[in-house]
């Protein structure tokens, strides 16, 4: 795997890790950690899909 398919993998890691942990209530959604796991995992996706030049998907991730 490319280095942008790594950072773009443990983005949404991240991201899905705040999303299950909130589902099955084992961390508030108004949680410092909730909220850090989704900015970095936002973060390194946006981040990865600028690495490729994928734009739609780098706007959805900058807004997010």
């Amino acid at each position: 795997m490319s280095s942008s398919d790594w950072i773009g993998t443990i983005g949404v890691f991240l991201i899905l890790v705040a999303y299950f942990c909130s589902t099955f209530n084992w961390m508030s959604p108004h949680s410092r950690t909730f909220f850090a796991l989704n900015t970095i995992g936002a973060s390194l996706t946006c981040f990865s899909s600028y690495l490729i030049k994928y734009w739609p998907f780098f706007v959805l991730e900058g807004t997010w």
